[in-house]
């Protein structure tokens, strides 16, 4: 095959690839839907924005180690500045002051944080000794680098893109081996403060946001009218769907944000249950090959960044299945590679590209059988 097939085609993560490129194709069908049977403004800009950041993707697997271990601390460095500009300057829209205006694009500097807080830490477990990994030297330092972005990420509010921050941090922190107990009582306490957090820190619509995952047949056309609609959309879809531009939840205005966070209960309502088989297979098998990735590599850093990146798409698509579903509150979170959005595309693209740089590290380290 090799004499068939050209080397640097064969090198290719196909298995990835495939279902990637399944996964836009399909989205730009739902999103042409969702426009009412138009490629505009939703479906060309979604192919055009895969097609730029693919080619982003491609380019970001062909840096060095060195090079990407380097930039770690830099690149961190940069965003955390750039949520403080979005504080003092920053956009607003939607209630939250959350992107900047660049003229030719609004930049949401949040997106960036959620890669770069999986580099940064997998940058600084990689450069720490084995011994001091127990210790609290690798905790507090760590701590002070997630928890500083979240705190600005939350003073937009934007909870949903915090939680992310978290969530890739911590699975970071856990696979550099720091002790279990350690994440056993930082659960507990988040069990204890949660209340107090809930009441008090977050904004009254946030609150309502829960209140209203409880119990969203309490008010079906106020709070509750997302996730009521967004159920009726896919529970009328069945087992094969309405048929393909024939949604009448989205064409007729009763989904809202069928482009973006809602785009699964579009899809669900015209593919049916065979629809949503195609979708969740497609995520696991580049989620899987994501951690096939992080196991195949023999350095700390390698294993670390693939799988906090993994883990960041895995955050991306769990929350906003769960929420169309009913399963957890809307936090605003677009389903990977199918929304409309270029904010969400480009970190997703991003953890991508990651993922395929440390493939390529694998391919290019030397075979050992102690190795693995």
């Amino acid at each position: 095959m090799t004499g068939i097939v050209p080397a640097p085609i064969a090198r290719q993560p196909w298995q990835m690839l495939f279902p990637l490129v399944t996964l836009i194709c399909f989205g730009a069908l739902v999103l042409y839907s969702a426009a009412g049977g138009s490629w505009t403004p939703y479906a060309l800009s979604h192919l055009m924005r895969f097609c730029v950041f693919l080619t982003m993707a491609f380019v970001l697997s062909r840096f060095s180690r060195d090079l990407a271990m380097f930039f770690a601390f830099p690149i961190y460095g940069v965003i955390v500045l750039l949520l403080v500009i979005v504080e003092a300057v920053g956009f607003v829209g939607g209630g939250s002051q959350r992107w900047l205006d660049l003229g030719f694009m609004q930049l949401q500097p949040s997106e960036l944080m959620k890669p770069a807080i999986v580099l940064v830490l997998a940058r600084f477990y990689a450069s720490l000794p084995v011994g001091m990994v127990p210790t609290w030297r690798s905790l507090v330092p760590a701590g002070a680098i997630i928890g500083l972005p979240m705190a600005l990420v939350l003073l937009q509010p934007d909870l949903g893109t915090s939680l992310a921050i978290g969530f890739g941090g911590a699975i970071v922190m856990f696979v550099a081996g720091l002790p279990l107990r350690w994440f056993v009582g930082a659960g507990a306490a988040g069990a204890v403060i949660a209340p107090l957090a809930f009441f008090f820190g977050l904004k009254e619509y946030q609150q309502k946001r829960v209140f209203t995952f409880l119990d969203p047949e309490s008010d079906p056309l106020g709070d509750g009218y997302h996730i009521t609609q967004s159920k009726i959309a896919i529970g009328s879809g069945g087992f094969s769907g309405k048929g393909f531009n024939e949604g009448s939840q989205s064409h007729l205005n009763y989904l809202p944000e069928p482009h973006t966070d809602f785009i699964f209960a579009t899809m669900a309502e015209e593919w049916g249950f065979i629809g949503g088989l195609v979708v969740l297979g497609a995520f696991a098998l580049i989620l899987s090959w994501g951690l096939s990735v992080a196991r195949n590599s023999n350095d700390r850093f390698g294993k670390l960044l693939a799988t906090g990146m993994t883990a960041t798409v895995f955050f991306y698509v769990a929350i906003n299945l769960m929420m169309v579903m009913g399963l957890a509150p809307v936090v605003g979170i677009p389903l990977p590679f199918m929304s409309h959005g270029g904010s969400s595309m480009m970190t997703n693209m991003i953890c991508l590209g990651s993922l395929m740089m440390v493939n390529r590290w694998n391919q290019m380290a030397p075979r050992s059988g102690l190795s693995g």
